[in-house]
């Protein structure tokens, strides 16, 4: 039996290929990368103890060595699959790997994501978005075919990780007590992991491949109080682009400060042999890809990226690192029964990954934004989303698997019960469960839809175009973008932009309203709806109406001011267009229990008031 053999071409910071080398003393993969020395006992903790926990630092190569090496274990009688928390990551560690093997992508290495599928009967890794795996259990809960599981980078701590690893631990003591799984990370919190996919009173095996492949300088650079972010980037970037050779990673919270520091260094560098290339989800995938891999010879790329970049992904080329040491997460607030993002100070442990990214190919310098002494305050990790966001989609979840309570499945952390209950109440409320809690017909038809319960509730009764269309834009950030107290609130103009491409809005940021276009047509076609009757914004309300039962809006006294049936009081600006309006369905508010800001609405008339 052959063995892969990694080696690597033309010195530090080149691509490495795979050649087959015989087989001797039971020596595995070798790519000259710290998870080398790991290989043989991780393979043989899988082995015998069915469950590993692997950390290992960015760079080290633990997304694509680790699955290309345990292809040769005896042990393996099926397809690997590896769980990666977003799209852009699976792409590219699917195309990394069939890369080394010298295969396309959808031969021995393949992937799956909400959108796209690249797999064959050849294929035997298969890299998965979070989501997808949530599905194959809820569809097979044998998983047949499958025989190990790879959970990368579980530091993030993300619901549907968490959600994915309880249900997978359900199935390996019920129905599979064969099916291996690997707990992945640069940073994680190894010993409760391993507790978790042990057996009571006795972890499953930890594995350190320690040491970063070069080293890092960090340097602190703090923002000024009458500093703007992008201000002190753009400063950031020029100073190290003098300084350092190589390409610069920027970490910046969103796409809207990616695209205002790529408009300053625009200017500034518009004379210099760089390329600015924005890295973030919502991009097209060819814009991604030109930002994964260095610019032609002689010319120097400036990378301007969100968390995307801090794990899974490689950024080819990066020797600097600029980080403004902010995250945006989402978060819960129970008693108004929002989520939304918030951008918080990011951890401690996701500035050592974010700078780590300086030293995969060659020793590098990273630039943090803040202080030495304020780093050393900043929390260790952030919290697990699990306990700060909306469980209605997990509570969903489990009644599909047949779990009222979540106690009967193991969890690194418990949903909170308030919030969890809170999730059910609305599933009720929605028609999704029965009074006794059970999964109804309608349930069963919302789960199958990749939306939050309440817009696919709205998708499958009311079965409209518009709907779907106001499900494409709700189940992603506003389209529109500015000052709050700017930006109209009127959905009916967000849906006019969506169905009409050539109409312009100075608010209207083009690659969302793009982005939301292709989430309609998918909508539509999984719900089964067909798109030739168009979007009609004066439906609305009424659609809306079945997402939001529990928003409507009431104008009290004069202009711009309503009450939710929660009692909320809701501002509208007064010269906003639905700050007449008598009555409005709310699907996004901003403030707190007492008085919130209404930030995307649509009107209703008096006889969809009354129908109700």
């Amino acid at each position: 039996m052959g063995v892969l053999e990694i080696q690597r071409y033309g010195g530090p910071g080149h691509l490495y290929s795979l050649s087959k080398a015989p087989r001797q003393n039971n020596d595995m993969i070798r790519s000259g990368l710290p998870i080398d020395g790991i290989l043989p006992d991780l393979e043989a903790a899988l082995r015998d103890s069915g469950a590993a926990v692997l950390t290992a630092p960015p760079g080290s190569g633990k997304t694509t060595i680790v699955p290309l090496a345990l292809l040769e274990s005896e042990w393996l009688l099926g397809r690997i699959l590896v769980l990666e928390p977003r799209r852009l990551a699976t792409r590219a560690a699917a195309r990394r790997m069939a890369d080394l093997l010298g295969e396309d992508v959808g031969m021995t290495v393949g992937f799956t994501t909400r959108d796209e599928r690249r797999v064959s009967p050849a294929t035997r890794i298969e890299v998965v978005t979070e989501g997808v795996l949530t599905r194959r259990l809820q569809n097979d809960p044998s998983i047949e075919g499958t025989a190990l599981i790879v959970f990368d980078e579980v530091h993030e701590r993300n619901l549907q990780t968490d959600l994915g690893l309880a249900l997978t631990l359900d199935v390996r003591g019920s129905l599979r007590p064969d099916l291996r799984i690997l707990a992945m990370s640069a940073t994680v919190q190894a010993d409760r992991f391993a507790e978790l996919l042990g057996t009571p009173g006795s972890p499953c095996p930890r594995l350190d491949a320690s040491g970063q492949p070069y080293p890092v300088d960090i340097q602190y650079l703090p923002m000024t109080k009458s500093q703007r972010l992008e201000e002190a980037v753009a400063n950031a970037v020029m100073r190290a682009k003098r300084t350092h050779d190589g390409d610069l990673l920027v970490f910046l919270p969103g796409a809207g400060e990616i695209n205002r520091v790529a408009e300053l260094l625009g200017g500034a560098l518009r004379d210099e042999p760089v390329d600015v290339r924005p890295l973030y989800g919502m991009l097209p995938a060819a814009e991604q890809d030109a930002a994964l891999y260095p610019s032609p010879s002689g010319r120097r790329r400036v990378v301007l990226a969100t968390d995307i970049a801090e794990s899974s992904l490689t950024v080819e080329g990066v020797r600097v690192v600029i980080d403004a040491g902010l995250a945006r997460v989402p978060r819960y607030d129970v008693g108004t029964g929002m989520t939304r993002l918030r951008t918080v100070a990011a951890s401690r442990s996701s500035a050592d990954q974010r700078s780590g990214r300086a030293g995969r190919q060659w020793p590098g310098v990273a630039y943090r934004l803040w202080s030495k002494l304020e780093q050393g305050t900043r929390r260790a990790y952030l919290e697990p989303e699990i306990t700060q966001v909306d469980l209605c989609g997990l509570a969903l979840e489990l009644a599909a698997w047949g779990t009222a309570d979540p106690s009967g499945l193991q969890w690194l952390d418990t949903p909170p019960l308030r919030a969890y209950n809170e999730g059910r109440s609305l599933l009720t409320m929605l028609g999704a469960l029965d009074a006794d809690g059970r999964l109804t017909d309608l349930g069963r038809r919302i789960n199958s839809l990749p939306l939050h319960p309440r817009l696919a509730r709205m998708v499958i009764e009311a079965g409209t175009p518009t709907a779907a269309a106001i499900g494409a834009l709700l189940e992603d950030r506003d389209v529109l973008r500015g000052r709050p107290d700017e930006v109209p609130t009127d959905l009916g103009l967000r849906l006019e932009l969506l169905d009409n491409p050539s109409r312009r809005h100075p608010a209207a940021d083009g690659r969302a309203l793009g982005g939301a276009r292709q989430r309609w047509r998918d909508i539509a076609r999984r719900a089964g709806i067909s798109l030739e009757r168009g979007i009609d914004a004066s439906e609305a309300g009424r659609d809306l109406a079945l997402a939001y039962p529990d928003r409507l809006a009431v104008r009290r006294g004069t202009a711009g001011n309503f009450q939710l049936r929660s009692g909320t009081a809701a501002t509208v600006p007064k010269g906003d267009h639905l700050a007449e309006e008598r009555f409005c369905i709310v699907a996004d508010l901003d403030g707190d229990r007492q008085r919130a800001r209404v930030r995307i609405a649509a009107a209703l008339s008096v006889e969809d008031v009354i129908e109700r």
